[in-house]
């Protein structure tokens, strides 16, 4: 999954990536962690934005989990507390949504254009959730899209692949946390 072009106004933007969910996630998020970590890293080591998204809510509309009696249980403390992999830098833009995508309901789409940006990269949980929610709106915003591929995943891996294969192809270019890296160690840190 070789990335074409990383723009020099690039922005990292990693979803869900905190305690309540990575807690509870499949055997494979300690190497969803390391990658968006060292993701977060890179980015920030040349002076690129990195956006830490967090849940704290649902949006109100009726589903048939709902009806189906599968509502949410009561979140305990520090559930949407950031994953501590991840670090943090004072310029890191943190955003807390309530609902699935990152730009729905938040001024994530303003920040990004008072920097500059042009480019996304995403990575986070659920893969066919809040990932693709936020790439589905970066991608009608006009954002190029970047999908790194090991940085993300689903509790069911079927929606996981489904969502790599059929749907992030439409919507920008699919890479590798290691690729995406080399590709900003082409261009000297801002």
């Amino acid at each position: 999954m070789p990335l074409t072009q990383l723009d020099p106004t690039s922005a990292l933007i990693l979803i869900d990536l905190q305690n309540g969910i990575v807690d509870s996630a499949r055997p494979e998020v300690g190497s969803v962690l390391s990658n968006a970590a060292a993701l977060a890293d890179a980015f920030r080591a040349h002076g690129r934005t990195v956006v830490l998204v967090n849940v704290a809510g649902g949006a109100p509309g009726r589903t048939d989990a709902q009806a189906a009696g599968l509502s949410q249980p009561a979140r305990p403390e520090g559930w949407t507390d950031l994953a501590p992999e991840l670090g943090s830098d004072p310029g890191d833009i943190r955003i807390t949504k309530h609902r699935w995508g990152a730009f729905t309901g938040t001024d994530l789409d303003d920040q990004l254009h008072r920097r500059g940006v042009t480019q996304v990269v995403i990575g986070g949980v659920s893969t066919s959730i809040g990932v693709e929610t936020t790439a589905r709106s970066a991608y009608e915003l006009g954002y190029h899209v970047v999908l790194a591929v090991d940085a993300m995943l689903d509790r069911d891996p079927i929606c996981h692949e489904h969502s790599i294969a059929r749907i992030f192809p439409r919507l920008g270019e699919t890479s590798t946390a290691a690729a995406i890296q080399a590709a900003l160690e082409e261009d000297p840190p801002h």
